[in-house]
């Protein structure tokens, strides 16, 4: 659990001219790469490059991180929209009196800080921010709960805050500024022929694997038999010219193995094929260690398996891996993308007949009770829903009801109408005219950048791998970005152009495949398998002792809920056995647990 960047300093040195001088020698940094002058000083982390080639080639010559003090003196906080690639940095100026902390477009690295006007310290986790202190948010427990993350620029420490995707923020005396650096800009008009187009996209591909495979001997891909994962893993054999290592995960359950898929994909391209089948044991040697691992709670259910196909990976002599994380959401493969198109029609009836059919629509309506209609009635009500809100109408916790879920203590110290805000101000950072558009952007942060991400990221750092996005390159999201909307989702096909262009390099049967999007089956092998049961049920009686959780919520959710409906009710099982097995880690001594730098 050690940090890879950190820093702290003085800010009252920082803004003293008399003493600024001395600070930069005396300033104390970690990170891939450090570098100094007399003046200022800058840390790095990731796998940045220069758009500008002329500066990139000089970046190769000094070092990225004295390239960028040069870049700093000429643009200032400008520099960030000069970078591309994974990033997160900071720069400490006693001539500007600032600092300048920036991450990447999709927070692939990312950076958390705490400053109370006088100190910053700053890490890459929230739990190694120097002089944080214990004290948690419950607002960010609330949210945790909500969205079984907690999005940025909240941490579940009070003091601390981490950057956003695409975020940048300057401390000077004039206070904080937190800035995006990339503008969401889609170029809805755009037209180009569909031949270009896709021999352009096939290039990007293949290109970018061939960046992150240069200088490791063995490079292997996560391949889930999804078209994401498949595409990267054949091409990862194309480029490469030999039978490259892939790793897929499977469950011996029912509705939800999906290695047919990664067997077919392996074979279709000569890949090196590894298997293996997360069982109940497996969740109950790891699910303490997975979720303690993370410097905050962290409920994708994805990470433990992930973490084992990582661990095989590196045992197996692999130096890196490549994931397949964005092609879903660049090139429009979410089912709720089909889905939400459906509820927008409903915005097309006439006015005058909306009113005169929304009336009869509502809870209490007689027409609820006959079948057919209860369905229509129920997408009307459904549609009304503005967006984003709408892509939470069933969220979990919602349905459940937070005061039947939450002490009342606890709620008195929450907002829950926060987590709707923070969604209502994410989708408001895109203006696209197409619905599809906004859903990518919307998506880009709180389904990649706060969730899939992070969650590949601890499941590498956990095997002691490193991890690279070969979908997710800044010059392939510019190209995202100038597709026409309907080639993205066109009526309700989803992700039509990346389908179309990779037709004949990916098999049919993965071209045709429905999407399950099926995750751990936790809930039924908690059910079934008494050591897991035991490990639940010892968690969720702490957690109900902490005054977060209701008690009597919890003995229903066992007793009833769980057994009657395992995979729905699974998940919250899991997000709150998660929750208290993180909690747990944090009563240990400082000294035990805390491997910061």
């Amino acid at each position: 659990m050690k940090d890879r960047l950190s820093g702290q300093l003085d800010l009252t040195s920082l803004l003293d001219p008399s003493t600024a001088p001395m600070l930069i020698q005396s300033l104390v940094l970690q990170g891939d790469e450090v570098a100094r002058d007399a003046d200022s000083a800058c840390v790095v982390i990731g796998s940045p490059s220069f758009r500008d080639e002329s500066v990139a080639g000089a970046s190769r010559s000094a070092g990225f991180a004295t390239a960028l003090l040069e870049a700093w003196r000429k643009s200032g906080a400008e520099v960030a929209a000069r970078i591309r690639g994974s990033y997160a940095l900071a720069i400490v100026d006693t001539t500007r009196a600032c600092v300048f902390l920036a991450v990447d477009r999709f927070a692939i690295e990312t950076l958390c800080y705490r400053t109370d006007g006088k100190t910053l310290a700053f890490s890459d986790r929230a739990d190694c921010v120097q002089g944080r202190g214990d004290e948690l948010d419950p607002q960010a427990i609330f949210d945790y709960l909500y969205f079984h993350m907690i999005p940025a620029p909240r941490t579940i420490f009070r003091q601390v805050c981490r950057l956003p995707a695409a975020h940048g923020v300057l401390i000077d005396r004039n206070g904080v500024h937190e800035a995006r650096h990339w503008p969401l800009l889609f170029d809805e008009q755009h037209r180009q022929p569909f031949a270009a187009a896709r021999d352009t996209f096939r290039n990007l591909i293949r290109d970018s694997i061939a960046e992150e495979v240069a200088g490791h001997e063995r490079v292997g891909a996560f391949l889930s038999g999804g078209t994401d994962s498949s595409t990267v893993a054949g091409m990862l054999c194309q480029v490469t010219g030999r039978a490259a290592p892939a790793y897929s995960i499977g469950f011996d359950a029912e509705g939800y193995d999906e290695m047919e898929y990664a067997r077919l994909a392996a074979r279709h391209f000569g890949c090196e094929h590894h298997e293996y089948y997360v069982t109940p044991a497996d969740l109950v040697a790891s699910m303490p260690m997975v979720a303690q691992h993370h410097d905050q709670p962290f409920g994708n259910s994805s990470a433990l398996p992930a973490y084992y196909c990582a661990k095989i990976a590196q045992a197996d002599g692999c130096t890196k891996m490549l994931a397949g994380d964005g092609g879903d959401e660049l090139f429009g493969g979410n089912t709720r993308y089909a889905t939400q198109q459906v509820f927008e029609f409903y915005h097309r009836v006439p006015h005058r007949l909306r009113r005169l059919i929304e009336p009869i629509c509502t809870d209490g309506s007689p027409l609820r009770r006959i079948p057919g209609l209860r369905q229509a009635t129920g997408y009307v009500r459904h549609s009304r829903v503005p967006m984003p809100d709408r892509l939470q109408s069933f969220n979990l916790i919602t349905q459940l009801d937070p005061e039947k879920v939450l002490t009342a203590d606890f709620l008195a110290q929450i907002d829950s109408s926060e987590p709707s805000r923070h969604m209502q101000g994410t989708w408001n950072e895109c203006q696209a005219p197409s619905l599809i558009n906004r859903m990518l952007a919307y998506d880009w942060r709180y389904t990649l950048a706060d969730s899939d991400l992070p969650k590949v990221r601890g499941a590498t750092q956990m095997a002691g791998i490193p991890v690279a996005y070969p979908l997710l390159t800044d010059r392939l999201t510019d190209f995202s970005m100038g597709l026409p909307p309907d080639w993205k989702l066109r009526r309700f096909k989803l992700r039509w152009f990346f389908k179309e262009a990779l037709r004949g390099f990916l098999p049919d049967e993965i071209l045709t495949k429905k999407k399950k999007g099926f995750g751990l089956p936790f809930g039924v092998w908690t059910t079934r398998t008494p050591a897991l049961m035991q490990l639940v049920e010892d968690s969720l009686s702490t957690l109900a002792t902490r005054g977060i959780v209701r008690a009597d919520f919890i003995q229903k959710l066992m007793s009833e809920h769980l057994p009657e409906h395992p995979g729905y009710y699974g998940e919250m099982v899991w997000v709150l056995t998660i929750l208290e097995q993180w909690l747990r880690a944090q009563e240990r001594p400082k000294s035990a647990r805390d491997g910061c730098d």
